[in-house]
């Protein structure tokens, strides 16, 4: 439990002193860039990265795996090796340079389209400097967020090369291959290039800025969607939209006029004309094929322009790239379903105010039979799922609001699910729901509600849907007050680690109910991150006197109680609720908050991990599972020969006690 913790509490350290923020990024998997390039140059070599081969297991493990006809003849090749001249960028990163190659990725592809629009941003994805000329030495890098941090992903510049032509994104000019080798840093962030297969362009969106992700339904559009449009643009942040698919028949299948279902477009820009004599309003949008464009009103050889102001046409036709074409903004409600949108700063974006939001992350995870409780239709395990409070504080400055409301948007995001593709598994259909606390437990520190409340209480704010997206958020007005964000997926059991964002307009307070002890290790462990007999008596000592983090002195009490009071096979009997012989994890758990234990969920998880065998438990280990507590107890009392509630340990008994 100890090492646990102080790896956790490493972590956070490290992110204090800036470790993972976008001036500091973490080097993944531990490859240094600048250490491992002068190492090339000095023995003249150029680097083959030994954590993402330029091998068949680098190109996926189904429709890519080894020895599937789409991997047949393939080949791996640098630049060098393609091209007389290679260059890395030129004349800047374009829309042009991003064409997609054999892999459904458009999603991500329109992601890297959207984001050659912000220069600043980016080039904190692609830093400056790498180039097939200075200092050539075969690696390359980039950086990603991932989950709460960026991270500079390492690559060598060997690609796969099919019949002579790279087999996946490409330039249109066949000279620039920033994109490509974009595109391998985050196929090997993923696992493979086949990971990257089908997504939402949030995703991408997400991992280039940081930022956070809203979806709009055009069915449903707000009013002032265009001046939304029109304001994330001018900010800088990245759009995507994409028409939604009615079977499998329909992926990529394209429509009378030329646009393409299931695939993922960037949205680019806007503009007003005068078209004979109202105002119609445009909106220009990129197809990351870099062909295939709309032939409606308003692309490219219609009709249309020939009303406007030759100059005003000359100069929206001549700034547009391949793949790219103009279409009325009503139409495009009509056509497209969705609209995703990269808020750089979490922002109010349906608001004049460029205020920034204050921003918490929690790290988490849903572990089968003691923190994968399912949605609120398993009432029975719902309350066992990680909670999280948050304290509104300050209500919105809004005049033209006579309502009393705090602002805030959550966003739930499961972490590492396309590494999990290469064993059948993809994303978990996640959600959240929103409790106000009750009086009587506002101000505790520590508040874990249990089943009864929920039966109690109807959600106050919850998340519109539960799907299988990576990241699920909203955006919510509440008043101010206390709550608990409990995030969770659809089924129980399903298991997961998850960041849970909380983004507030004023200020606000919020912490993992379940995290008390971390804070308490951090204080006395030191700069070493481990804790001494002392420490550990001190922790101990604390722990018992403040009722935090199950107190000992309280569970050995409970413990005796419960087994004089019943016999363990009494027990037993009246918990095992379909009377199959033995327990599910549910019903041990239900059995021991009968008998007075108050544990928390790290520490039901390590007596499940201990005593449960794929989440059941028969009477054998049931009665172990006691018999030690039981010990423990004894061991404790032995040693509070003063029945002081406290203890002092040392070296010898810690051993006793542990070994």
């Amino acid at each position: 439990m100890f090492v646990g913790v102080s790896g956790r509490i490493q972590k956070d350290r490290q992110r204090a002193g800036g470790l993972g923020s976008v001036q500091q990024a973490m080097q993944y998997l531990n490859q240094d860039y600048q250490a491992l390039k002068e190492g090339c140059l000095q023995n003249g070599s150029l680097f083959q990265d030994p954590l993402f081969p330029a091998e068949p297991s680098s190109l996926g493990f189904k429709e890519l795996g080894p020895f599937t006809a789409k991997t047949k003849g393939v080949e791996w090749k640098r630049p060098t090796e393609l091209t007389a001249d290679p260059q890395f960028i030129v004349g800047g990163a374009t829309r042009t340079d991003i064409c997609q190659g054999a892999l459904g990725d458009c999603w991500l592809l329109a992601a890297i389209g959207s984001l050659t629009l912000n220069e600043r941003l980016l080039h904190r994805v692609v830093p400056h400097g790498q180039s097939f000329t200075h200092q050539y030495a075969g690696i390359f890098h980039f950086q990603f967020w991932q989950f709460g941090e960026w991270v500079d992903v390492v690559i060598d510049d060997r690609l796969p090369v099919k019949d002579g032509e790279l087999m996946f994104v490409h330039s249109a000019e066949g000279s620039e291959f920033w994109s490509a080798l974009l595109e391998k840093a985050y196929a090997k962030l993923n696992g493979s290039y086949e990971a990257l297969s089908g997504g939402s362009t949030t995703e991408g969106f997400e991992d280039f800025t940081g930022g956070v992700a809203e979806m709009y339904e055009l069915k449903k559009a707000p009013k002032d969607l265009y001046r939304i449009i029109s304001k994330a643009l001018e900010r800088g942040s990245l759009l995507g939209c994409s028409i939604d698919i009615t079977s499998a028949f329909d992926m990529e299948a394209v429509t009378f006029k030329k646009l393409v279902k299931g695939h993922a477009y960037s949205v680019t820009g806007l503009r007003q004309v005068d078209y004979r004599g109202r105002q119609e309003r445009l909106i220009r949008i990129r197809n990351p094929w870099g062909q295939v464009e709309w032939t409606g009103a308003w692309s490219d050889n219609s009709s249309e322009w020939n009303s406007l102001d030759s100059a005003e046409k000359d100069e929206m036709l001549c700034k547009m790239e391949d793949g790219e074409f103009w279409m009325s903004f009503q139409e495009f409600l009509r056509q497209f379903s969705r609209l995703e949108i990269c808020n750089l700063t979490a922002d109010a974006l349906s608001q004049d105010s460029t205020r920034f939001w204050s921003t918490v992350a929690f790290e988490g995870g849903w572990r089968r039979g003691s923190t994968a409780g399912g949605c609120r239709n398993h009432p029975n395990t719902f309350w066992i799922n990680p909670q999280y409070k948050i304290c509104l504080l300050e209500e919105d400055d809004d005049p033209d609001d006579g309502e009393t409301a705090c602002s805030f948007l959550v966003a739930l995001m499961q972490k590492d699910r396309r590494r999990f593709r290469r064993q059948g598994q993809d994303m978990h259909t996640i959600g959240f729901a929103i409790y106000e606390i009750p009086e009587e437990y506002r101000g505790c520190a520590s508040v874990h509600m249990k089943k009864d409340f929920f039966l109690r209480h109807s959600s106050c704010a919850r998340s519109e849907t539960f799907i299988n997206l990576r990241e699920v958020s909203a955006r919510l007005r509440l008043p101010p007050g206390e709550y608990l964000i409990v995030p969770s997926t659809f089924e129980p059991s399903k298991e997961a680690d998850f960041v849970l964002r909380v983004f507030t307009e004023k200020q606000s307070e919020s912490h993992d109910i379940d995290d008390s002890f971390r804070s308490m290790f951090a204080q006395l462990s030191g700069d070493d991150m481990e804790i001494s007999v002392q420490e550990l008596r001190t922790i101990l000592n604390r722990v018992v006197s403040k009722r935090e983090f199950c107190s000992l002195s309280v569970l050995f009490l409970e413990v005796r109680r419960l087994l004089s009071a019943l016999p363990l096979q009494g027990i037993f009997r009246e918990f095992d609720l379909d009377k199959s012989g033995c327990m599910n994890s549910y019903e041990m758990r239900l059995a021991l908050e009968n008998g007075g234990f108050k544990l928390n969920n790290k520490l039901y998880q390590m007596l499940i991990a201990r005593y449960a065998d794929n989440e059941i438990i028969d009477f054998d280990n049931f009665t172990c599972c006691l018999v030690k507590l039981e010990s423990m107890f004894r061991a404790f009392q032995a040693l509070d020969k003063d029945a002081t509630g406290t203890v002092e340990l040392n070296i010898c008994e810690v051993s006793v006690l542990t070994v």
